[in-house]
């Protein structure tokens, strides 16, 4: 029987480069790796990440996989729900891919994320609709409270960009489905914005439509592109969003983990053996 784990305990990656063993205890809300460049925080990410991506939906059972192993919470939990984060904002090269999209603003990996994140931003509108009808029409008073709660993280999400883009003037279009923005009297779409913005956009939109349930995310080197202030704030702003999310990232920005995550740094030499 399938159980979803809250969180990913840790981490186990036999013979890295033919060599080098991890084991990497993790915390269930915030996790940085740190070191000097190549020395394997990018290839401990994606390693990760790539044997969870080899099952459908994501799902991995407990236990060794093509040397990976993760150690779940609850430990018989066979399954974890997780999210990806590039921040690297490269031309896309699959030419058929754009093709595919049909989108003549989708150029960039960062905007393929959009592209993908507003889908799931409209079924996430469509999930907690109908989650507020059902209470709204359930004739218990207690509901209403419960229908507006359900309503909040959207809300939240919704200011926390106003906010973020005021210098520019940019302001989230609330009565659009889609994500869209207003400036100066002009309608932007997320593909028209820079690339810091893109980039705190797609982090903020895919913690949102994470609707409130345990997952974990994983970013490599998220400061790319943002601002220092913006680099401050990131993670408060993330779990304010979702505070079941599980964050596993490497960065090389002191500025990231200077606002009270200083104990959350492990550096790669810590957590490797020959």
């Amino acid at each position: 029987m399938k159980k979803q784990a809250e969180y990913i305990k840790r981490i186990e990656i036999k013979g890295l480069w033919g060599r080098k063993n991890i084991a990497w205890d993790l915390r269930p809300d915030v996790n940085i790796l740190s070191g000097v460049n190549g020395i394997g925080k990018s290839t401990i990410l994606n390693n990760s990440v790539r044997r969870l991506s080899d099952l459908e939906g994501g799902a991995l059972s407990n236990g060794i996989h093509l040397g990976v192993s993760f150690t779940f919470y609850p430990e018989d939990a066979t399954y974890i729900h997780f999210d990806v984060i590039r921040s690297f904002d490269r031309p896309l090269l699959s030419s058929g891919l754009l093709e595919k999209i049909g989108n003549q603003n989708v150029k960039t990996e960062l905007d393929w994320q959009l592209y993908l994140l507003q889908r799931r931003y409209l079924d996430y509108q469509v999930n907690i609709g109908n989650r507020i009808i059902e209470l709204l029409t359930s004739g218990k008073p207690e509901n209403q409270a419960k229908a507006t709660e359900i309503s909040l993280p959207k809300t939240h999400f919704q200011n926390l960009v106003d906010d973020l883009f005021s210098e520019t003037g940019k302001k989230i279009l609330r009565q659009s489905n889609e994500i869209q923005f207003e400036q100066d009297g002009d309608i932007l779409t997320p593909y028209q914005l820079s690339s810091g913005e893109k980039q705190m956009l797609v982090i903020l939109l895919t913690v949102l439509v994470q609707d409130n349930q345990p997952c974990t995310l994983f970013m490599d080197e998220p400061e790319i592109s943002l601002h220092v202030e913006w680099q401050q704030r990131l993670i408060s702003l993330i779990r304010s969003l979702n505070p079941n999310v599980q964050i596993i990232l490497t960065t090389h920005s002191p500025a990231l983990i200077m606002n009270g995550w200083m104990d959350a740094v492990t550096e790669v030499s810590d957590i490797t053996t020959l």
